[in-house]
């Protein structure tokens, strides 16, 4: 498989697993939950916005990206193992970046480390 079939792959695995998520409604009826799809770019979110408590909401729950060829997870503050969903979607763990954690603290994770 080349390097564009796994791009189309993998932007298609990120897609399924983010809209599932971006499915479930927040315990606040006041707030939105937003699966955000850039496919030219490969950028993938999850932006919560609304009101609670006459406070506004707004952040980025899950944030991935494609670059070079794999799987960047660049922000993940839900309680989704999303590197584990990836995995057993058949995405090998050479092709999954925890980006959210330093290059030096990387390579004593089992994924790439860039």
């Amino acid at each position: 498989m080349d390097n564009m079939d796994n791009v189309d792959r993998y932007s298609n695995l990120i897609k399924q697993l983010l809209q599932e998520y971006a499915s479930y409604k927040s315990l606040n009826k006041d707030i939105e939950r937003q699966f955000v799809c850039d496919t030219k770019n490969h950028h993938y979110q999850i932006v919560n916005m609304g009101w609670q408590n006459k406070i506004r909401v707004y952040g980025c729950t899950l944030h991935l990206d494609i670059k070079d060829g794999k799987i960047w997870i660049q922000h993940n503050t839900t309680e989704i193992e999303i590197a584990e969903k990836l995995v057993n979607l058949g995405v090998p763990k050479h092709d999954i970046v925890i980006g959210f954690h330093s290059p030096f603290k990387r390579k004593f994770t089992e994924y790439a480390v860039n």
